[in-house]
């Protein structure tokens, strides 16, 4: 749990160049604290700065530190009131003086033993509601961090068992530091390599940061930013984040139900992977989640339901509190698109779409306006809370079959193909008092195609692909079919210039997109011409079950990596690879098949890609086991699909 504060906290390995004997000037860093205390002082005074000795039984040593810090202050053109260093002599003097500080310098030196006095002066308790300047240097930067990495550095401390690299500092920050890069990336100590051989290995679920000196953190109302050529040390290996005269914002993305899908912690690992703070809500035990996801999560909230809303609205306030602003607000399932709306206009959360824009993707009644905007041909449409007069009148002018859908709703669920009076007749009957929340929409023939995609924040795609059902999900529901569908190639064009243009009718930025459309199988007057695509319905999240890894699997590509990406950097930087056809193949438990398991693997071991139980929530639309391949020829398709579900 980290320490709530109103300081502004800057982070160095040591604020000077190498050899320079004042702060540097380079990365702003300079005048940036020299801003910071006037904010402070309000101009009227000179600041008082307290030191916070690294070796506080040294007299010696904090007697030199206190002269060079004072001397390197002054020549950076800052004047002060008298400094005083806080070290054992004065430690039961630590209340006033941190209440009498404006400027806190934890100082440099050894980690543990500095870590071992704060906590003697309970220095984390005293810095609560201090609104002063607080600046690390090494060991002090090190000792900011809520649960701080504290590297082996003397001889004898990279062999000693009894040797405690995971120390408790001070909770402003909870970014780990490996200061003065220069000095140590190539360091060893008891004949281990620091980096190679022992920050390497600990940065599995950990990440740390390292940069030159002359590089620093500012950490400010929550916002972590990063200044000068710095490398992130995580998973193992180390990887630039920054360059120098450039900046890296550390951003606070809240993901909602991250379990769910099971595939959706990806989106997790890849905001991780580009420095993201990733803060979980679900309604599990945290003991309960993957590996995989815990190891991408920065934090963690737990939450009775994520149905009340409630519950959900503290854990978001309470990440808020711990780590500033809130960036980014997000599950990527339909399900929570209305709550996600709601967060991000309470948290006031720039990027996504808020409560007054919801209603135009969720509700299918609403989104005939926005298409109509496009000129984007669809199914006509009336809502059943008109009557049933209205809907009559409306079925004389279609001819059946109707569809009758919710009119806010995901999937295939409470979905009815209607092809009489009588059938009509029985639905108004079966729904007496909920038949308002459904539409009536004329019946198209064709196939159901997506348009998937993901934009950035200028309204254009970074990523597209092209999903084909041969049979739409809402016959597999009602009729118990198998599941097959397959990822194109490519998109075609005319299918990808319709695309573009629904979700600039939408508005819609900065988002993962699944647009379904039907491609008519022969001329309808006032739709198109056969092979012309009508708008059938907008999905602005990714598309449901296995998809994202199909698209990965046709497309040589990590389209989890590429939403991240979106979020963190606007752009895209994952590439693609070979293409391929990626086809889906489903079957039924109780259901008696021609060819087993071991057949199919035997066949199509060499292309499978996927061959698992589907979780029992999506069972309903993507059956019980899923068979997932990839092909060179469309030829393939279905000869695949016939083995996989021909029945016995």
């Amino acid at each position: 749990m980290y320490t709530h504060t109103t300081v502004t906290l800057f982070l160095t390995g040591s604020p000077t160049r190498y050899g320079e004997p004042s702060f540097t000037e380079d990365n702003g860093f300079l005048a940036d604290v020299k801003s910071e205390l006037a904010a402070v002082t309000g101009g009227k005074r000179l600041p008082r700065v307290l030191l916070v000795s690294a070796a506080p039984d040294d007299k010696g040593y904090s007697r030199s530190v206190k002269k060079g810090m004072s001397d390197c202050i002054h020549l950076s053109g800052i004047r002060t009131a008298p400094i005083v260093m806080l070290e054992r002599k004065n430690a039961e003097k630590a209340p006033e003086l941190v209440m009498w500080a404006d400027w806190i310098v934890l100082c440099g030196g050894h980690v543990p033993t500095q870590n071992r006095f704060i906590h003697e002066i309970r220095l984390r308790e005293l810095l609560e509601g201090f609104e002063g300047v607080v600046m690390g240097c090494s060991a002090g930067s090190m000792n900011c961090a809520g649960r701080v990495y504290s590297h082996p550095e003397l001889p004898g401390e990279a062999t000693d068992p009894q040797y405690k690299r995971w120390l408790n500092g001070l909770g402003l920050t909870e970014i780990k530091l490996i200061p003065h890069l220069e000095q140590v990336r190539y360091a060893s100590i008891d004949g281990l390599r620091l980096f190679e051989d022992i920050a390497f290995p600990d940065s599995w679920g950990h990440r740390f940061y390292t940069f030159r000196d002359g590089g620093y953190v500012k950490v400010k109302n929550g916002r972590s930013q990063l200044f000068g050529e710095a490398f992130e040390i995580s998973r193992g290996g180390m990887r630039k984040v920054s360059e120098e005269n450039k900046s890296y914002t550390f951003m606070n993305l809240v993901f909602i139900s991250p379990h769910f899908p099971q595939t959706y912690w990806h989106f997790c690992a890849g905001a991780k992977a580009n420095g993201v703070n990733v803060l979980g809500v679900a309604d599990t035990n945290y003991e309960n989640l993957p590996w995989e996801l815990r190891e991408c999560l920065t934090d963690y909230y737990k939450v009775q339901s994520l149905e009340n809303y409630d519950e959900v609205y503290a854990a978001v306030a309470w990440f808020a509190y711990k780590y500033g602003k809130i960036d980014w607000i997000e599950s990527n399932n339909e399900y929570w698109l209305e709550q996600d709306a709601r967060l991000r206009t309470d948290f006031d959360v720039a990027t996504g779409i808020k409560s007054d824009r919801v209603a135009a993707i969720r509700n299918k009644s609403e989104m005939k306006k926005y298409y109509a905007l496009g000129g984007i041909p669809t199914a006509r449409q009336i809502k059943a809370a008109e009557g049933y007069d209205r809907v009559k009148e409306f079925v004389r002018m279609t001819g059946y079959p109707i569809i009758a859908k919710p009119d806010s709703g995901m999937g295939a669920s409470g979905t009815f193909k209607l092809n009489s009076d009588k059938e009509l007749d029985d639905w108004f009957w079966f729904h007496p008092n909920d038949y308002g929340y459904f539409v009536i929409e004329e019946f198209i023939t064709g196939l159901l195609v997506s348009y998937d995609a993901i934009f950035n924040a200028e309204g254009e795609p970074i990523f597209e692909n092209n999903s084909i059902f041969p049979s739409p999900i809402m016959e597999i529901v009602h009729d118990n079919l198998e599941t097959c569908y397959w990822m194109n190639k490519n998109v075609p064009p005319a299918l990808a210039e319709i695309g573009r243009r629904t979700v600039k009718a939408f508005g819609i930025t900065s988002r993962f997109v699944h647009l379904e459309f039907f491609q008519l199988d022969r001329d309808r007057e006032g739709l198109g011409k056969k092979g012309d695509y009508v708008g059938l319905e907008v999905n602005m999240r990714p598309p449901g079950g296995y998809t994202p890894d199909m698209m990965n699997f046709a497309h040589s590509t990590d389209v989890y990596q590429i939403w991240a990406d979106m979020v963190a950097f606007d752009e895209r930087r994952k590439q693609q690879g070979e293409q391929y056809y990626c086809a889906y193949a489903g079957r039924r438990d109780g259901r008696a098949y021609r060819h087993s398991h071991d057949e199919i693997m035997q066949r199509y071991g060499d292309c499978m890609c996927m061959a698992e139980r589907v979780p029992d929530a999506l069972a309903d639309d993507l059956c019980n086991m899923c068979y997932i391949v990839r092909l060179n020829h469309m030829d393939e398709l279905q000869p695949f699909f016939d083995f996989v579900t021909e029945h016995a």
